[in-house]
């Protein structure tokens, strides 16, 4: 994936595009077995091996898998939030529970979204999370994250910045989709680190 830094830079749905047909094309063993070590790294950061909340959400289709992780996050004890898309895209959250306890949710004609089964929480669960996991397309040399452009996690951002809540912000991602320079907007916020089945990257 070169996108160039320039005047003709692509837009953000030009990227979003251009990443998810590279993702699409992914066969059901890269997707499996990138889960394994996407699962390996995250458990490896401190904030996680400490963390009592973790606000996370289930992968679906190509996204890097996070069901591993999750499972391993609920054994060591943490407490695991995930989300519940509400009808103007902001996210109510759930606690997970294990496999059985997700529901297949779909939302008009996008994809069906595996979503938490139980009680519902409210949008400001998310303020007590020690870790905040999000979904990506890319993450920049800068920690700027380039989303699927619903907004969902723009809210949860600004969310947690209304509430003062400073969780560690960490993007999940392939090897290949962190890059030099995504476009961004002013509103657009920094992670902290980005996860990828080959590593750790982190942003100051």
């Amino acid at each position: 994936m070169r996108h160039e830094e320039g005047t003709n830079e692509p837009d953000k749905r030009t990227w979003r595009r251009d990443l998810l047909t590279v993702r699409n094309g992914l066969t059901a063993d890269d997707v499996r077995e990138s889960e394994a070590a996407l699962a390996r790294q995250a458990l490896g950061l401190p904030e996680l091996a400490h963390a009592r909340t973790v606000a996370a959400y289930v992968s679906v289709g190509s996204e890097p898998g996070t069901l591993a992780l999750l499972d391993a996050l609920r054994a060591r004890g943490a407490r695991v939030l995930l989300p519940a898309l509400l009808p103007d895209n902001d996210l109510d959250w759930g606690a997970y529970e294990g496999e059985g306890s997700l529901a297949r949710v779909r939302h008009g004609a996008r994809t069906a979204l595996l979503e938490p089964a139980g009680p519902r929480l409210g949008p400001d669960a998310v303020t007590e999370a020690d870790v905040v996991l999000l979904p990506g397309l890319a993450v920049d040399a800068h920690g700027m994250r380039l989303g699927r452009g619903g907004g969902s996690y723009d809210r949860v951002l600004a969310r947690l910045d209304r509430a003062g809540a400073r969780p560690a912000l960490v993007v999940l991602l392939y090897d290949a989709e962190v890059v030099a320079r995504v476009p961004a907007e002013p509103h657009d916020r920094p992670v902290h680190a980005a996860v990828t089945p080959s590593g750790v990257r982190r942003f100051g």
